[in-house]
């Protein structure tokens, strides 16, 4: 299950170019017993995650989510501990109900300095010292920042980078499914 924002959801672009769709298609080829599910939200913020998570845990039953929340808490300004809690409380209540979880790790913009900045993308790390989690390092790592791989707002990738993002997430992801 893939429980993220617009980065996950394909914002701007084509549902099936999305890097979601393109590790559903991987999956069919190389991990068939395996389905993919997708209930990313554009916008999504670590509290409206945490809101909806337990009905959606309760109807899809996941062996495996894929936490991609944390971004618009950042771009937001929204305070650590909150952003912190919130996320904790997800991991929770997915290990709570067996259900392994991987964390993607997010980077912000400077626009609120640097301790901010750094504080903010420490909590992803930190939290899967703490719960015993893969991290994917930055998700975005070789798309964000690259105008050719972005769309007009600087913010969500294009087509052409889905295939990137896809690529960050499977390294860590591949050996969880074996």
């Amino acid at each position: 299950m893939v429980y993220g924002d617009s980065l996950s959801a394909a914002y701007g672009i084509d549902i099936n170019q999305g890097w979601v769709s393109l590790l559903q298609q991987k999956m069919q080829k190389t991990n068939p017993d395996w389905q993919v599910v997708n209930v990313s939200i554009s916008g999504e913020t670590t509290a409206g995650g945490l809101s909806r998570l337990k009905t959606t845990l309760d109807k899809y039953k996941p062996d495996l989510m894929l936490l991609e929340l944390g971004a618009n808490d950042g771009l937001r300004g929204t305070s650590l501990k909150s952003t912190q809690q919130n996320l904790e409380k997800m991991i929770a209540m997915a290990q709570a109900n067996q259900v392994k979880t991987v964390l993607f790790e997010m980077q912000i913009p400077p626009n609120y300095g640097p301790l901010y900045t750094r504080k903010f993308t420490q909590i992803f790390q930190e939290l899967g010292k703490t719960y015993n989690l893969k991290v994917v390092p930055f998700f975005l790592e070789g798309v964000a920042g690259n105008s050719d791989l972005n769309q007009p707002d600087g913010i969500h990738p294009t087509a052409q980078a889905q295939p990137k993002l896809l690529e960050n997430v499977w390294i860590i992801l591949q050996p969880l499914l074996d």
